[in-house]
């Protein structure tokens, strides 16, 4: 595989774990060109990871280097669309974090981009696919072991989150997964949606209200039930459990040991969503550079960002209403049939 030269936009956590696994762990990956608001932060980076780069002037500077092959966005949400649409009319790759764009009209141009251009440029960081047991639940789920799918319970927790969080950002920053991994496990589209709020928890700040369920129907009359708990305190979880007419699927409950000591059963339960899905994220990137290299992308689309920007468009909706909302998408392209 060649190599494949990169440019950051964005140095943040996720921005600096990709950094590091593209220099420490993955093949056919050479950063050569970094941009950040905070231009100490990128020197900094370079010289924690001993990187042949440079700082850009900007991102767009950056984007259009002719020494960049492909570019990592991984900039704060609301800077995404304008980068990407960069990238696309540079007829650079892109790789971007979610979500695509912070709205969905700014995802159709995205799209619309794309198409034009003729050619598959972007890449979404939706990561839960290249997970190893989201990946097993499909292959049964694919193969008719458990039947026709029924219902899917599905929960998504963290042990805290600041007081920068607010309502809708449980829908925009966390849901918006189990959004894009349930629609590809299931190869069904979303229809309508409901948000509920239980009882509320008391370690809450007050603009959040948490937890909350998502009621999702499909267009082939599946139910899928989501809660979204990000102060549970005890550690982060996330549960996928697919009921079919014959059986029942399900994601592992810990990938941990279970310890018999003192009296006692246990288990631990991680505090951190990087060590999560710490592999699929390398898988991820790793898929993403050897498309690159090869010319054809595999990974999750922009369509797929699309659609889990108008899903979560409907849910923020839903939010507000109380009501079941529909969820409203544009025609399909041929572009991204596939």
């Amino acid at each position: 595989m060649s190599t494949v030269r990169i440019g950051i936009i964005g140095i943040g956590m996720i921005g600096e774990e990709h950094i590091r696994r593209c220099s420490q762990v993955l093949s056919g990956a050479e950063i050569v060109a970094l941009f950040d608001l905070n231009t100490d932060r990128a020197n900094d980076v370079i010289a924690k990871y001993s990187l042949d780069a440079h700082v850009a002037e900007s991102a767009e500077t950056l984007i259009h280097d002719p020494a960049v092959d492909a570019v990592f966005v991984t900039s704060w949400g609301g800077t995404h669309a304008a980068y990407v649409l960069e990238a696309i009319a540079a007829g650079k790759y892109v790789f971007c974090e979610k979500p695509l764009a912070t709205t969905v009209s700014d995802c159709e141009r995205i799209v619309a981009a794309e198409v034009d251009g003729g050619h598959r440029l972007v890449q979404v960081g939706f990561m839960r696919p290249y997970d190893s047991g989201y990946r097993d639940l499909k292959a049964r789920i694919d193969d008719g072991t458990i039947g026709e799918v029924l219902m899917v319970h599905a929960a998504h927790r963290n042990p805290s989150v600041g007081d920068t969080y607010t309502t809708d950002m449980a829908i925009t920053d966390t849901l918006i997964h189990e959004l894009d991994v349930l629609r590809w496990l299931l190869n069904d589209e979303f229809v309508s949606v409901q948000v509920l709020f239980p009882r509320g928890t008391s370690v809450a700040h007050a603009k959040l209200k948490d937890p909350q369920l998502v009621i999702l129907h499909t267009k082939r009359g599946v139910i899928a039930d989501i809660e979204v708990f990000v102060n549970c305190q005890y550690g982060y979880e996330i549960r996928c459990a697919v009921v079919g007419e014959k059986g029942e699927v399900a994601l592992p409950e810990f990938p941990a040991p279970v310890v018999r000591h003192g009296g006692a059963i246990s288990q631990t339960v991680l505090m951190d969503w990087k060590k999560r899905f710490i592999a699929a994220y390398d898988t991820e990137i790793q898929d993403f550079l050897n498309g690159v290299s090869d010319g054809k992308l595999r990974g999750p689309d922009a369509w797929a960002g699309y659609l889990a920007a108008a899903t979560a468009d409907a849910c923020l909706r839903a939010q507000i209403s109380g009501e079941i909302e529909t969820v409203s998408i544009i025609s399909q392209p041929d572009f991204y049939k596939h």
